[in-house]
């Protein structure tokens, strides 16, 4: 059965090739994307507990990542939250995975483990 997901990202162009990726490599179906900060935390309380996997970015063409992983700390066990970053520094990793992050992923050089990670999830 599909993950149901929800993408976190401001890029068309990396959101264009990312959900056909995740579809294929990592069973998900993306039925909700957002390019600010606001805009997924909107999405997370309307979608509540029917999501299982959020995938986010950590700078975003409004706010930041680090926001959306604080909104995430009170969700379900069942449901999973990975940062995909072009920016996964030692200070950005720490930061993510205290604010509740399960996994942190670089963009550019992690994508095969951020996909085998996700098909996992």
């Amino acid at each position: 059965m599909p993950l149901t997901t929800i993408l976190v990202e401001d890029s068309k162009t990396i959101r264009d090739n990312l959900i056909p990726a995740l579809e294929e490599l990592a069973d998900a179906d993306v039925v909700a994307t957002a390019e600010t900060a606001s805009e997924a935390i909107a999405i997370l309380e309307k979608l509540d507990d029917t999501w299982q996997l959020a995938v986010v970015d950590l700078f975003l063409r409004e706010g930041s990542g680090l926001t959306v992983l604080r909104a995430c700390q009170g969700r379900s066990a069942h449901q999973r939250v990975v940062v995909l970053t072009n920016y996964p520094s030692d200070e950005m990793r720490r930061r993510s995975l205290a604010l509740g992050a399960d996994a942190i992923f670089d963009k550019s050089t992690e994508l095969d483990q951020f996909f085998g990670w996700c098909a996992l999830s």
